[in-house]
């Protein structure tokens, strides 16, 4: 057996090993799952997740994960507990415990102090008998997995388990509590996706920027108007300065004709133009003008315009 055969054979193995102890997870949603979520969902204090070795790596994430999605959250570190970070654990406060074998020592003390204050303990443990377990006031329990290391050894189908399980908890507080992208953006204001949960008002043109004319404009000084402000259309405004229609180029070359320009922007403009509102997600805009195919858009308060964006301002952001 070559090297690329004997590496790829050995990843297919623990694709393998670790999808056949994925799906026996179906098993750990149930009641308990639920009563898990549900406390959680209920509290008044904040999520601690502690975990010790590579657990306590899934308990960061699963963690962070939690704080991000709208459930506050930190991890300390089992071995750290023990040194002052238990004070931190106040009694409206829920503690998730993570270890495969729910034998992990270290976690010792921190079952003792949530049972010495009436703190709710969460476990996430393959062991049903284990002291973690018995002593948890909810216990989600996953099979024992069969470790994707062929010595059986190195926490691999287990840390992929209980990720999963805690993935599976943040989501569902997720939509219990109607989390929104627009939510998301303020917890993730910086990097790719924190770019495209931009809002419109934060790129918007503005102003003098924004081309428009009113219902009674000449179709001269449209053009002359759209040809200026460069976005390949202008907005047309009734008496109360709301928008009311919009012209494009598109409609400049569908209705040309001898007398065109003797028209009023009323005669040529496509009505109930397509809008949006300064609260839009750079995302959500995108995928809005991506269905209409339109190439730029009128950002309105009560339907008077305030900015106006083009795709190419968006396209260049979200690249």
């Amino acid at each position: 057996m070559n090297k690329k055969t004997k590496i790829l054979s050995s990843a297919k193995r623990t694709f393998s090993k670790e999808l056949k102890s994925i799906k026996t997870l179906s098993s750990t949603f149930n009641n308990n799952f639920f009563k898990a979520v549900e406390i959680i969902h209920n509290l008044k204090g904040r999520v601690i997740v502690t975990g010790v070795g590579k657990s306590a790596h899934i308990g960061h994430k699963l963690s962070a994960t939690l704080t991000s999605t709208g459930t506050p959250s930190y991890f300390i570190h089992a071995t750290e507990a023990s040194h002052g970070d238990l004070g931190s654990i106040k009694k409206n406060d829920c503690v998730i415990a993570i270890s495969n074998s729910g034998e992990t020592s270290e976690l010792n003390n921190i079952i003792q102090f949530t049972k010495r204050f009436n703190i709710t303990l969460i476990s996430i443990s393959s062991n049903s008998k284990s002291s973690l377990h018995n002593n948890s006031t909810i216990g989600i329990l996953y099979k024992k997995p069969v470790e994707a290391c062929p010595l059986n050894l190195a926490p691999t189908s287990s840390t992929t388990m209980s990720l999963i399980i805690g993935d599976c908890i943040a989501i569902a507080l997720l939509e219990l509590r109607g989390f929104k992208s627009s939510h998301f953006k303020n917890l993730h204001p910086g990097g790719n996706l924190g770019k495209d949960l931009k809002y419109v008002s934060e790129i918007m043109h503005q102003g003098s920027a924004i081309p428009l004319v009113k219902l009674s404009d000449k179709m001269s000084k449209a053009l002359l108007t759209m040809t200026k402000k460069s976005f390949g259309c202008v907005g047309v405004l009734d008496k109360k300065n709301k928008i009311v229609g919009v012209i494009t180029d598109g409609d400049l070359r569908r209705k040309l004709n001898a007398k065109f320009f003797e028209k009023n922007a009323e005669d040529v403009m496509t009505k109930k133009p397509t809008i949006a509102n300064k609260e839009m997600l750079v995302g959500e805009a995108l995928n809005l003008m991506n269905a209409k195919k339109i190439t730029s858009l009128f950002i309105c308060k009560n339907k008077v315009p305030v900015g106006i964006i083009h795709i190419h301002d968006l396209l260049r952001l979200t690249s």
